[in-house]
């Protein structure tokens, strides 16, 4: 690996911003790939129950992954103001601390999910047919538990130090060898679920011990006047601060998108359907402007650490330029083909699942403009660490759509007020947030923050 650290502090904003966040959207595609694959291979080459039994197990996983993604920016967020500072002893120190704390929480994860795995599928009311392969597929996921919680880490690490080329390479590299081991395990071996389930664990320990090693060699070459410390509780309370609120985010997010689902139900097959697949397209936009904000993130925190405060409403003015550019083509796609795109996801469209579909899209497309500025003055506030106004914009947007949907699907309006639930959310939200972002840009002093 000859990426080298890339100081966020210099050079023109609107450049830096651009170079640094591309891998970050190249990344997103590639991790798309790796949710996917699983569902593909089970669907294709097991049969359908594998593939509900692969899609029910996920909805686990995710609460797995929101503590796991805690870890990646509370870690990331701090390295990156201490590395902005030039105060490499202590980066050292908080890397340290990060893989310490994270490797107790995971153990005492794995043991809980272990122990508890039988009754968190019931809790979801798994269907009998597929309880053993789902309980099958959990099971492999959480021992390979560490490897998710470390390559984590060792990207937000990466990404601190301005590297955002290196967890690209190990998620391309690691998502493709993982469609290719999925279909050797499961077609070649036989395997069944457990086949596509220890595919997804070698590929995943591979990259993650890969990514692990470069880190440390990587910091072998940051010299410091003297032996960083192994733990600090005070830096390990500073991550905290970040890391909590992001998992608390995630975990309820996941919570929210479950109760919205089961509105949806109500209004049967072909509603869902439909819903499913503009979802898809939706998240796809959605998941690559919040990883945009996670770039922002770490430009935010490095230029924080280097007291260049001037250059964070720069940053931020080219984020929300690049994002817009790249919701113009989005916007105008998914208005004039959602027919489609809608399709391409459907086996058997229906005239409901079609018209669903489109409605979705064509209600939330036009506001993707509004989310990408929300997203933008998130990841300043949490490059910031500003995590109560961050949780504030962030809460109200869940707590809108998920209570708005349940009030206007009893309407005249049925289904189409689950959908107008979201940009709603958006708009206040994004107020809320773009409010605490100029109010925290616009001050004069900053103390308490390194």
């Amino acid at each position: 690996m000859c990426v080298i650290n890339k100081d966020l502090t210099i050079g023109k904003p609107y450049t830096v911003v651009w170079k640094f966040c591309l891998p970050l959207f190249g990344s997103i595609i590639f991790q798309q790939l790796y949710n996917l694959a699983d569902s593909f291979v089970a669907g294709k080459f097991i049969g359908n129950d594998a593939l509900a039994a692969v899609g029910n197990s996920y909805e686990i996983t995710l609460i797995f992954i929101a503590f796991a993604f805690g870890c990646n920016i509370g870690c990331s967020v701090i390295t990156s103001q201490l590395f902005g500072a030039k105060r490499f002893k202590d980066m050292k120190t908080a890397v340290y601390t990060t893989l310490i704390s994270g490797g107790v929480l995971c153990v005492l994860l794995m043991a809980l999910g272990l122990i508890f795995s039988t009754k968190l599928l019931e809790l979801i009311n798994t269907p009998e047919n597929i309880f053993a392969d789902s309980k099958l597929y959990l099971l492999i996921y959480i021992i390979g538990l560490p490897f998710v919680f470390y390559y984590n880490i060792a990207s937000g690490i990466f990404s601190a130090l301005g590297d955002s080329k290196t967890p690209f390479i190990f998620l391309a590299c690691s998502s493709v060898s993982n469609i290719a081991a999925d279909i050797l395990f499961v077609a070649g071996f036989k395997m069944g679920v457990s086949g596509v389930a220890w595919a997804t664990l070698i590929c995943q320990g591979i990259s993650c011990l890969l990514a692990v090693f470069f880190v440390f060699r990587r910091f072998a070459k940051i010299e410091t006047d003297s032996k960083p410390a192994a733990f600090s509780f005070a830096l390990l309370k500073r991550i905290a601060a970040v890391a909590i609120p992001s998992i608390l985010q995630q975990s309820f997010i996941s919570v929210g998108n479950i109760i919205i689902q089961g509105v949806i139900n109500s209004f049967g097959s072909g509603v869902i359907a439909g819903y499913s697949a503009s979802i898809k397209l939706n998240n796809l936009v959605i998941t690559s402007f919040t990883t945009f904000g996670n770039g922002i993130s770490n430009y935010t925190a490095q230029n924080l650490g280097a007291r260049k405060f001037d250059r964070i409403k720069d940053g931020f003015k080219a984020g929300v330029k690049l994002t817009w550019m790249i919701c113009v083509p989005i916007v105008a796609l998914y208005l004039l083909a959602s027919r489609y795109l809608i399709y391409f996801f459907l086996e058997s469209p229906t005239g409901t699942a079609m018209d669903t579909g489109m409605l979705f899209l064509r209600i939330l497309t036009p506001f993707y403009f509004v989310a990408a500025a929300k997203l933008v003055s998130d990841g300043v506030l949490r490059g910031a660490g500003q995590m109560k106004a961050f949780m504030f914009g962030t809460f109200t947007d869940l707590v809108l759509r998920v209570v708005l949907a349940i009030i206007l699907s009893k309407t005249a309006l049925e289904a189409t007020g689950i959908w107008i639930s979201w940009p709603v959310g958006w708009c206040v939200a994004g107020v809320i947030s773009l409010t605490f972002c100029f109010k925290y840009m616009n001050q004069v002093k900053y103390d308490g923050i390194i």
